[in-house]
């Protein structure tokens, strides 16, 4: 464990002004990153005395190596530049607001020549517009059900569309008047989008509007007698209405608001937001975070007591801070221009306690909206019951998170120890690596590896690897392939070993408003730092190296995976087998296994990272051998070179498709004739007596 003293910057060597500080790891990646109103007297309270650190700032500096920072003009500036290293690096102690992906929301794909309306889950995208998010999929469904009868726009996938462009066919949504069928023709892609950006209008708040044009539209057509016309409309406003009564008025005078509030404890805390657009709750969202890293903030008069949900109010302002500008810098980065910067940052954000830089935060806010945003804390009427609304709901969330995470942080700290102790390793393993071979015979060798960090999946550094040496199928086969996937991961960890160069920190650019900073490096003692990237200028993902190293298999798996590390000159890693058949684990050297209590945590997690990683070779396996057997089915069709060949793959989307296509169908797709797509079907499914018209042989 790194102690703080041996990189203490020297006396006087730190700048009394604004700035951005990080702390890096032995390996010379980023662990944490913050701003400071005085660089001097923020980074000398790191080193005082442990004993008076928060716990998870304690961890942060013995975790560290060394410290540098970059002096900056203003706090407004501070604040810029720490989003971006946080969004760049990726730091492990800081608090990181992810888009919540569990919450289902309503997206609109303008990125499209015929946008799509859709339920989604997951991260968002640019160039797609999001609404919501809601707490239920059918909350969705029924809303664009009700809505989709006024704005018939297209909800169907991209193979369902091209389908029904090729038959020149509507689908049912068509039929009844719930699409308006730009699949064939019906309208135009300018018509259609103009269909779907007046969905959007509808969605962001702009009803009014919408429904008064519609009942100027039916009154005109009740005065010209087209009583069915009317008729039609009044149900669209009927519609229309119904939906607006979905969305529960909060707050009667028409206020734009995001209200947030937190609920937690000294390690983790959960964050709720409301979005209120007209004065209607138009989303939620709401996710768990880790406090971790600096909990003290500027101001060291700050009270440090418990608050009544259990966070103190330093934590409470440190989290309003990170929450400001991550949140927000994210949502305003992911626009691409598909909605105003005024729906991404709202007029108002109704916080549970103001930050110590409010004002910097509301003149970085008010950039990115292009408009006054204020911050407040409300004090009375409705705002005051709405805030206190969330609170409970955050309140609810932190309460329902303990419950089902108690059961596993205990059994996964379990897990971590007893591996500590029953393979004698120096420190509990907090990055374990697993690797896994898999292939039929010998053929289509590939090989995957999976990342466990904290007992976790790390599924961001999953890698696969095509194996190059093995062939033949069989026992040592299986070894050497072990040895070429080891020997080509610690490739990168071999070169790791060259120290930084003095004052060589890359940093991404300032705003091109802002001061050119003077950078000032302290003196530390010098680490190994992992080779940088050199397009973003930080470590390689993989040059750091795993605390364990597991294998698939038995003895001889193991020796040739310690062989490749000895080989290299890696002698910080761990290995391990463990052989499927009895659960054993394998250490290099030794003539008999370990063998762990079958119902030990332990086990269980060495069992969970082998299982993923067979499962994760699997599937690229099957991707692999299906790509070969695509292009083996059709080699043999004759005049069919790779060109033709891959577009009838691209335009059915599969060789399955391509065999249930008829003749009329794969002679549509460019290049390909009558005589060619007769001879495609006759190698798939034998079909040697498909008709073909005198058009098409004029084609081919």
């Amino acid at each position: 464990m790194p102690d703080p003293s041996t990189y203490r910057p020297a006396p006087g060597t730190i700048p009394d002004q604004p700035g951005v500080y990080k702390f890096r790891d032995p390996h010379g990646r980023v662990i944490y990153v913050g701003k400071a109103k005085s660089l001097r007297s923020r980074l000398s309270s790191y080193f005082a005395d442990l004993s008076g650190l928060h716990p998870r700032t304690r961890q942060m500096v013995t975790t560290a190596a060394s410290v540098e920072w970059t002096v900056v003009g203003t706090e407004v500036e501070a604040l810029q530049l720490e989003y971006n290293w946080i969004k760049e690096f990726d730091p492990r102690f800081n608090v990181r607001y992810r888009d919540d992906k569990t919450y289902p929301v309503l997206a609109v794909t303008l990125n499209e020549k015929y946008p799509r309306l859709f339920v989604y889950r997951g991260p968002k995208k640019k160039g797609v517009r999001y609404f919501g998010p809601y707490a239920h999929a059918w909350a969705i469904r029924e809303t664009l059900d009700l809505l989709l009868r006024v704005f018939p726009a297209r909800t169907c996938s991209t193979g369902v569309f091209n389908r029904h462009k090729q038959i020149d066919r509507p689908c049912l949504l068509g039929y009844i008047d719930k699409c308006s069928a730009p699949c064939t023709g019906a309208v135009s892609a300018e018509e259609h989008r103009e269909i779907v950006e007046d969905f959007c209008d509808f969605l962001a708040g702009r009803t009014d509007k919408l429904v008064r044009q519609l009942e100027k539209q039916m009154q005109a057509a009740s005065d010209e007698l087209d009583f069915e016309r009317a008729a039609r409309l009044r149900d669209d406003v009927g519609a229309l209405r119904r939906a607006m009564e979905k969305q529960a008025v909060v707050l009667g005078d028409g206020t734009d608001a995001d209200v947030v509030a937190f609920a937690g404890d000294d390690l983790e805390a959960a964050v709720q937001v409301f979005h209120v657009r007209g004065g209607r709750v138009r989303g939620q969202r709401g996710w768990v975070v880790e406090l971790t890293g600096d909990l003290a903030g500027d101001d060291d008069s700050v009270d440090h007591n418990p608050a009544g949900d259990g966070l103190s109010a330093a934590a409470t302002a440190y989290l309003v801070e990170q929450f400001l500008t991550q949140f927000y810098g994210e949502q305003a980065a992911l626009a691409d221009g598909t909605a105003s910067p005024a729906e991404q940052v709202p007029r108002e954000v109704l916080l549970p306690q103001l930050p110590e830089d409010s004002e910097a935060l509301e003149q970085w806010l008010s950039g990115l909206r292009g408009s006054k945003v204020r911050l407040r804390v409300p004090q009375r009427g409705d705002k005051r019951d709405l805030a206190a609304t969330v609170a409970r709901n955050a309140q609810e969330a932190f309460a329902q998170h303990k419950l089902r995470r108690a059961g596993d942080l205990t059994s996964r700290s379990a897990a971590l120890q007893g591996l500590q102790r029953s393979l004698g390793l120096d420190s509990a393993p907090l990055r374990i690596e697993c690797v896994d071979v898999s292939h039929v015979q010998g053929t289509d060798v590939v090989a995957s590896l999976v990342v466990f960090e904290d007992g976790l999946p790390r599924k961001s550094d999953y890698r696969h690897y095509a194996i190059k040496e093995a062939a033949g199928g069989g026992h040592s086969d299986d070894v050497a392939s072990i040895a070429e996937v080891t020997r080509r991961r610690f490739l990168r960890h071999h070169t790791s070993t060259t120290p930084p160069e003095s004052g060589a920190s890359p940093e991404p650019a300032l705003p091109t408003d802002a001061a050119a900073p003077a950078s000032t490096e302290p003196a530390a003692a010098p680490v190994e730092a992992a080779p940088l990237d050199s397009s973003t200028g930080r470590p390689r993902r993989f040059a750091y190296p795993p605390n364990l190293y597991v294998v698939d298999g038995g003895a001889p798996q193991v020796a040739a995976a310690a062989a490749v590390l000895d080989e290299l000159g890696v002698r910080d890693v761990a290995v391990v087998g463990l052989a499927k058949r009895l659960e054993e684990v394998w250490v290099p050297g030794e003539e008999d296994p370990v063998i762990l209590p079958r119902s030990s945590e332990e086990l269980y997690l060495l069992q969970r990272i082998r299982d993923e990683a067979h499962r994760f070779a699997i599937t690229f396996h099957r991707s692999k051998r299906s790509k070969r057997m695509t292009a083996s089915a059709l080699d043999s069709v004759p005049g069919l070179g790779e060109s033709r060949r891959n577009a009838l793959v691209s335009h059915f989307g599969s060789v399955a498709r391509l065999r249930k296509a008829s003749l009329e169908q794969i002679v549509e797709v460019p290049g390909v004739g009558a005589t060619t797509a007769r001879a495609v079907l006759t190698a798939l499914r034998g079909e040697d007596d498909a008709p073909v018209t005198a058009e098409q042989g004029d084609r081919a």
